[in-house]
């Protein structure tokens, strides 16, 4: 079963889970290695927080938080993703080998697709209700919620390949939890249809609830007590046709591949 692993570190002071465990470079690069012994595969960094409450970051301050734990990963071989909107985040992030780019608003910025054609760089397209920097707090209709992803979808694939960046290079992120809405309902709904995501646009999915409010509610369980309502939601995630999932906990998803595959005898 593939599925490529991407362990979260949250260089933020605001971070919904982790705000202000991994500001200081020493303890990102420190959790970054241990996630990647865990067993992710890609290690996405995160200079600013997208929850509702959180500050507005300028890039520079984004740079300036990524650069120290960038070069050290380097320097282990570990292979990694940047979590920014901003366009010179990006620029940077790519200039010091990130392979891929995770981009909240969907890489809007149409003067920069020329440079992601070029890069190389595979790139992790979300949606969001919002379409901006942030999540927010509002009742949503599921049915509504699933017709703006792929209206959304069908806009982003169709401008980023008219960009030469072939659907091969692009990973869908439908968005989970406030990103759909303040209930449970439009994030289940779109894990339900994540097969019909895949087929529509042919390219590999990514799903992130990882301690997300949704498993929150659907377990009844606080922030930090949401390991294995996590864990349930991402294995049917990838049994629904996610390929790639971003999560706080890489260990707990690598032994439950490990399980599940030898279960299935695949």
């Amino acid at each position: 079963m593939a599925v490529t692993i991407f362990g979260i570190v949250n260089l933020t002071e605001d971070s919904f889970s982790d705000g202000g465990c991994y500001l200081e470079p020493a303890a990102a690069i420190e959790h970054a290695l241990a996630l990647a012994a865990d067993g992710a595969d890609v290690i996405d960094l995160g200079p600013a927080s997208s929850a509702p409450e959180s500050a507005d970051v300028s890039a520079r301050t984004e740079i300036a938080r990524l650069a120290p734990v960038m070069a050290a990963l380097a320097q282990h071989g570990v292979a990694m993703s940047v979590d920014s909107w901003r366009t010179p985040t990006q620029r940077f992030a790519l200039e010091r080998g990130a392979a891929w780019l995770n981009d909240i608003r969907g890489f809007e910025d149409a003067g920069f697709h020329a440079e992601l054609a070029a890069s190389g760089a595979r790139l992790v397209v979300m949606h969001s209700i919002q379409r901006g920097p942030r999540a927010t707090r509002e009742h949503t209709d599921p049915e509504g919620v699933l017709r703006s992803v792929f209206d959304f979808f069908d806009e982003r694939v169709a401008t980023l390949e008219a960009a030469g960046i072939g659907r091969d290079r692009l990973v869908l992120d439908p968005g989970m939890g406030l990103f759909l809405g303040a209930d449970p309902a439009p994030s289940v709904l779109v894990l339900r249809r994540l097969a019909d995501l895949r087929e529509r646009y042919g390219c590999e999915v990514m799903i992130s609830v990882s301690r997300k409010s949704l498993v929150g509610r659907l377990a009844g369980r606080a922030v930090h007590q949401r390991e294995a309502a996590s864990l349930a939601a991402e294995l049917f995630a990838i049994e629904r046709g996610a390929t790639m999932i971003r999560t706080h906990e890489p260990r707990l998803l690598r032994d439950g591949l490990n399980v599940l595959t030898a279960l299935q005898g695949t």
